[in-house]
């Protein structure tokens, strides 16, 4: 997958686009159901993504303009948003979710050429503004899975699921708390490896199965283990 932002924003409006047909499917029973992230229903996973476009649009104007603008005003403020955006009738969460991705696209729009090598401040550190819009797709994909509503891993688009495996094995590569394991994608000999590779067992499936494992998205039924034994355990990704 191109790491060209405005290459990118087409597969963020389709994934805007199937993320908003789901949402227009909930009543407010469905909305105050579980959602895949522990203590959040759906109606909380909702509000995140309507308030993670506003943060991105934050970045990203900070990157236009030179000006120190934070992601959110501060992690409380950012979970009292989600919590009070959470329990929202139907309509109101969809109009939301809707706006808030207008204002996203605008804000991509508004950006010249030379903004997008600035450097910005996100919750996890700095970030080049060329970064922003994956990190907005990421957020749509991963967390359209997280709705529990019939949208897994299997339905990413290749890219995006190559994508975000590498991105996520080269992470947990650098983490202590991972185990060893070597990941073989797409019935090719290509592989990631994560940490020492000698006792390493071989993780074997399409690189949506794989990402969506390693992600905590899927429970990893379609993998393939050698030699045989139970999958090895993920530490949490983030």
């Amino acid at each position: 997958m191109t790491s060209d932002p405005l290459l990118l924003t087409g597969d963020v409006d389709d994934a805007t686009a199937r993320l908003l047909r789901t949402a227009a499917r909930f009543d407010t029973a469905d909305l105050a159901a579980p959602s895949l992230l522990p203590g959040w229903t759906r109606g909380h996973v909702l509000a995140h993504l309507a308030r993670n476009a506003d943060a991105f649009v934050n970045l990203l104007t900070s990157a236009r303009s030179g000006a120190r603008i934070p992601m959110y005003a501060s992690a409380q403020s950012r979970d009292a948003d989600i919590a009070a955006g959470a329990p929202r009738p139907p309509e109101e969460q969809l109009d939301d979710l809707r706006r808030s991705a207008d204002r996203f696209t605008e804000a991509v729009a508004a950006m010249p050429p030379q903004a997008w090598s600035a450097t910005v401040e996100t919750r996890r550190g700095s970030w080049p503004a060329a970064l922003l819009v994956w990190g907005r797709l990421r957020e749509l994909e991963v967390h359209h899975v997280d709705l529990a509503a019939g949208y897994q891993p299997a339905d990413w688009a290749a890219e995006f699921g190559h994508r975000l495996l590498h991105e996520v094995a080269t992470a947990f590569a650098g983490r202590d708390d991972a185990p060893p394991m070597v990941l073989r994608f797409d019935g090719s000999r290509h592989e990631l490896v994560i940490g020492d590779r000698e006792q390493a067992p071989v993780v074997a499936g399409t690189a949506a199965e794989l990402a969506g494992w390693l992600t905590g998205r899927s429970p990893g039924t379609n993998l393939t283990v050698t030699p045989d034994g139970q999958l090895p355990r993920p530490p949490e990704w983030i």
